[in-house]
């Protein structure tokens, strides 16, 4: 390891940058519920700074402590309609059921109004080749975006929902992955409406908040949407926005969900791949002008006849 990618702003971790926008990686720790506070206040600060960091070799987590240790973050929530393992709140990525291929850009959750502010995902079952994970740079996205573009977006807020094309932007989509997210993943339909520019809470940094829960524009219609978002996600996914993991066995990766999209690259065929996420609670998005993402639709809020369309 070479100084060059040595950060030396957090004297009790030894970090090494990974990518040149985004992503570090924490070396010689054993993440655990009762890390010290100091070293926990560091590795809180790292995460707003780098957006992802990466953890070799986490091989005393289990289920129970790997949920402890995301609570010192937050309250960790279940999945609003993935049923957890039992006796979790884990989100559970088996590819070798229905759902297990998260293959598309997106945050985490942004079909709710107060969407998961943080991810932490362990790795099981680890494929031998393939299954890499990649994480954009929302905060940088917006940061380069010309100074015109910069305020249109500011103006813009977008509906994101669960209910969304699932095989648009998937190479391949098999009847069975189709059939679970239509059975499961849409088994209840949610709507949130959020700004296109949010305002990170810690860093008060701008990010881009898109994904593929994007449904439309508010204001615009569908055709428009469509193009408008596809010329802001564009920027969001740039190769020098992103960084890629080369997952092992017992890895243990973090995000920052308010300021990242990411994508399970699919092309680790039949080989099993099992991955569990514990997901902290968030709060609703904050756009420049001050207005809060708001409820669009809620199960509770539907009809008998319109939950189950």
């Amino acid at each position: 390891m070479t100084t060059a990618s040595v950060d030396t702003d957090f004297p009790d971790l030894t970090i090494r940058r990974v990518a040149g926008n985004i992503g570090a990686e924490i070396l010689d720790i054993k993440i655990s519920p009762d890390i010290d506070a100091a070293i926990f206040a560091q590795i809180e600060a790292a995460l707003v700074k780098y957006k992802v960091l990466f953890f070799r070799n986490q091989t005393q987590l289990t289920d129970e402590s790997h949920q402890a240790f995301g609570a010192r973050f937050g309250k960790i929530v279940a999945h609003p309609t993935v049923p957890a393992p039992t006796g979790t709140k884990l989100f559970e990525l088996d590819a070798s059921k229905g759902g297990g291929r998260a293959d598309s850009w997106h945050t985490d959750v942004t079909f709710v109004e107060a969407f998961p502010k943080i991810s932490i995902l362990r790795g099981l079952k680890i494929p031998e080749y393939g299954g890499d994970t990649v994480w954009a740079n929302t905060a940088s996205a917006y940061e380069k975006l010309p100074e015109e573009l910069k305020r249109f977006a500011e103006s813009l807020r977008a509906v994101h929902s669960n209910d969304y094309d699932y095989g648009a932007e998937r190479i391949v989509a098999e009847q069975q992955r189709l059939d679970h997210h239509r059975k499961v993943f849409v088994s209840a339909v949610y709507e949130a409406e959020h700004p296109v520019v949010h305002v990170h809470p810690v860093s008060g940094e701008k990010a881009l908040l898109l994904g593929h829960f994007f449904k439309r524009l508010s204001g615009f219609s569908s055709r428009e949407s469509a193009r408008l978002f596809e010329l802001l996600q564009n920027r969001v996914i740039q190769l020098e926005n992103t960084v890629r993991w080369r997952w092992q066995q017992d890895d243990v990766v973090i995000w920052d969900n308010r300021a990242t999209q990411h994508y399970a690259v699919n092309d680790y065929g039949n080989q099993p791949r099992l991955v569990r996420r514990v997901t902290i609670e968030g709060d609703a998005a904050v756009a420049v002008d001050g207005t809060r993402s708001r409820t669009v639709s809620h199960p509770a809020q539907q009809s008998p006849v319109s939950a189950v369309a």
